[in-house]
């Protein structure tokens, strides 16, 4: 498969540079929080398939903090939007959700619970994010074996 060889504007190379894959300021501002709550975690665990954004190892919690365009929030709406590049586009982001869902099954299989946010989510209401992870730490001291292998999507997304 070959990878987009054609010509980008400066402006959207500039924008590209940008992203990156760990350490955005949703994924800091839940990790603080959870800090400050007493939740240790590992961030960007690599031992685990897709290493997650923050995995709490005791409780056997994944948390990921997926980009929308990235991990393709609203996919079926957003897909008829791209204009430029859209058959390269299109294959990597469907790509990237297949991989997701392939993960989730993977980190189930593993008796992981599996928590996934959209990052808008955690910008606009990263008390709820905070909250719910809690519910699935309290849940998990309770019964470990009650939410063993749980999947969770924020906003009602799906994974394709």
């Amino acid at each position: 498969m070959s990878r987009f060889t054609g010509k980008t504007t400066r402006e959207r190379s500039k924008l590209m540079s940008k992203v990156h894959s760990t350490g955005g300021k949703a994924e800091v501002e839940v990790r603080k929080q959870l800090y400050k709550q007493g939740i240790r975690y590992r961030k960007n665990y690599k031992k685990l398939p897709g290493s997650p954004d923050i995995a709490i190892t005791k409780y056997k919690i994944a948390v990921f903090i997926d980009g929308e365009f990235w991990h393709g929030y609203n996919w079926k709406v957003k897909r008829t939007r791209i204009k430029r590049n859209r058959d390269y586009w299109i294959k990597k982001i469907e790509r990237n959700i297949n991989r997701d869902s392939a993960q989730n099954q993977e980190l189930h299989n593993m008796g992981w619970t599996v928590l996934r946010f959209w990052y808008h989510d955690v910008t606009k209401n990263p008390d709820y994010v905070i909250q719910t992870i809690l519910y699935y730490v309290r849940c998990t001291e309770e019964d470990p074996e009650g939410t063993k292998g749980s999947f969770f999507r924020s906003g009602g997304g799906s994974l394709v």
